[in-house]
């Protein structure tokens, strides 16, 4: 018989799927295998040209196997490996074979095999190697005596290998039939194999390429529901109560540590639990988020410097974080110390409907943030300043005076912000002022935070992405005119005191190393954020990202942790604590081979 595909080269021809079927292949296995990570554990998706036998060749996108060997002999077999191993965390896996060609004599094996197992050997004749073979319909595990299993299988038959890793069997199917159990107690770390002996054999696999004959999803679906209703069975006994406590007070210091006041006072008088921590303390860390969220870091930096006496002076890591990120949002023009030029602009980049804009909501009498002592923080510009005493910092502060000289020494320059304009005192701190706030901050249930991002009636950040319903008011002549995002809001003056900024924060950086030593991550931080002044559209270039919205979300999280461990509650809420570990004990199980972890997934109960 003529070998079939003769003048394949070794490792066969390597053309790969189009990128469609590719992205359609992806789909797929994220679909049958979610529990899967496939950058640690990658699936198989093809034969590889490097784990194979001589004798073997391969085609279309080496998916297609041929024989190429002499076939006189048992000695002349050959098989070939899949490309990675059956990942634990699929639980069930499953492949194909369709018999293109049965060639000379049908002697093909279809089965698994470890790493290292001699491949001039049909699968299951060795140690750690299993096969069901289409000549006689045996199956051979381990051995050369194989066992009558199921039919012989010929041209034109799909034959489907099912991988149990959740009680470590195996079962082949024909043509979309199981055909039941052909080998238990099967080790892990398994390869999809075929292995073909005579002229003419021609097998075409499929790892997911092509929907199966095989139900393979309703298979799964059993498994899913045998290893949920475990979990639901699982004995609580007598500890109801205490689990449901337990539970209850996880919730609430949840609600808590993000800032849900409101809903958090209606959970604890429903569960008849405890809030640890007191409204007007909320209230301050919901302020301070949201002026993070809104790109306002200098009006948070200054809000946690009044409310939190110290906190940034014990986090040197911390403060450089927000002040690096307050640079970014000067670049952007939403902080506070470039919004109070470019306010006075025409070409302002609140005139850009694409570009961040704070709406009223955000003006000063949101900026009014609770405080537990007798000052009160009033507003200037959008700025946040405070009537009395002013908060001391052991490091360069950076000034908000446009006038501010890049050799000012440290004690002579203000960390407040509050230079920049005449700071202004409140009229209205009064009983009736007091009631205006307190009805504004019960406002805030309202507005969530999807993903850790503030959405509210009037401004919303969803995504990373800004909607704001006033710039749909903005006049279309000032649109007309500046169609494109500019540095600062186009305003020079703005310009002007970004670039001053920038070289106050370098000077805090050179005392931070001179303390703490060299610090990498510092260092990357600052290259980044002035690599940005670098391009003409910041937005729009290979470290524009920093200038997404949803970037502020790791600095506002950072700053809140901060916050709650300095008043001795802890920085992370116990149920994402409980969520993180279950979550990382699943990934512990994928490790050691415990198939069951792929379906009891922490999302699943994430309702």
């Amino acid at each position: 018989m003529a070998e079939a595909g003769a003048g394949v080269p070794h490792g066969g021809d390597a053309a790969l799927p189009s990128p469609p079927e590719e992205q359609e292949l992806t789909r797929r296995l994220r679909r049958l295998y979610p529990a899967v990570n496939q950058e640690e554990t990658p699936l198989p998706r093809s034969w590889s040209p490097k784990d194979k036998y001589n004798y073997i060749g391969l085609s279309q996108g080496n998916l297609r196997v041929h024989y190429k060997g002499h076939g006189k002999n048992h000695k002349d077999a050959a098989s070939v490996r899949a490309t990675h191993p059956i990942p634990a965390a699929c639980g069930i896996y499953y492949f194909e074979v369709k018999i293109v060609s049965k060639g000379r004599d049908g002697y093909m094996g279809i089965g698994l095999s470890a790493q290292g197992v001699n491949l001039n050997r049909l699968p299951g004749w060795d140690k750690h190697s299993y096969g069901y073979h289409g000549d006689d319909g045996h199956s051979f595990c381990s051995s050369g005596t194989g066992q009558p299993y199921g039919p012989t299988f010929t041209t034109g038959d799909v034959i489907g290998c099912c991988v149990n890793l959740i009680n470590n069997t195996c079962f082949y199917t024909k043509n979309g039939h199981s055909l039941g159990i052909a080998f238990t107690d099967l080790p892990s770390n398994l390869y999809p194999t075929v292995g073909l002996q005579t002229p003419g054999e021609i097998v075409d696999a499929n790892f997911g390429q092509q929907p199966f004959v095989f139900d393979i999803e309703d298979y799964m679906r059993e498994w899913q529901v045998k290893i949920q209703s475990t979990i639901k069975r699982f004995p609580i006994g007598g500890r109801l109560g205490e689990w449901q406590a337990m539970l209850q007070n996880m919730v609430s210091s949840y609600l808590v540590h993000h800032g849900y006041c409101s809903t958090a006072t209606a959970f604890a008088r429903i569960t008849d639990t405890t809030i640890q921590e007191e409204q007007t303390s909320i209230k301050n860390r919901q302020r301070i988020q949201k002026l993070v969220l809104a790109g306002r870091v200098g009006e948070a930096i200054e809000a946690t410097q009044q409310l939190y006496p110290g906190l940034l002076d014990h986090n040197p890591n911390l403060l450089f974080m927000l002040k690096c990120r307050q640079f970014v949002e000067m670049v952007n023009g939403t902080d506070s110390e470039v919004r109070c030029f470019s306010a006075r602009s025409p070409r302002s980049q609140d005139s850009y409907p694409g570009s961040p804009s704070l709406s009223p909501r955000h003006g000063s009498n949101n900026s009014h943030v609770h405080s537990t002592g007798a000052d009160s923080p009033t507003c200037s510009n959008g700025v946040v300043s405070m009537k009395s005493k002013q908060s001391h910092s052991k490091y360069p502060t950076l000034s908000s005076s446009s006038s501010s000289s890049s050799s000012s020494s440290p004690s002579s320059v203000n960390y407040s912000e509050s230079n920049s304009t005449d700071s202004t005192k409140s009229q209205q701190h009064s009983s009736t002022s007091n009631q205006e706030t307190s009805d504004s901050e019960m406002e805030m249930e309202a507005e969530h935070y999807p993903n850790g991002v503030l959405e509210n009636s009037s401004t919303r950040i969803m995504n990373g992405t800004y909607k704001h319903e006033e710039i749909l008011q903005t006049d279309e002549s000032s649109m007309d005119s500046c169609p494109q995002r500019q540095l600062c809001g186009g305003n020079h003056a703005a310009t002007e005191r970004m670039i001053q900024f920038g070289r106050e924060l370098q000077i805090l950086s050179e005392q931070l190393c001179r303390e703490y030593g060299k610090n990498t991550v510092h260092k990357k931080m600052l290259q980044d954020a002035f690599s940005l002044l670098a391009y003409s559209d910041p937005w729009n270039c290979p470290v524009g990202q920093q200038l997404d919205p949803i970037q502020r979300e790791p600095v506002c999280a950072a700053l809140n942790s901060a916050i709650l461990e300095s008043q001795n509650v802890p920085k992370q809420p116990p149920l994402m604590l409980a969520l993180g570990q279950a979550s990382e004990c699943l990934r512990l199980m994928a490790r050691v081979g415990l198939g069951s972890c792929s379906f009891a997934r922490v999302d699943d109960y994430l309702h």
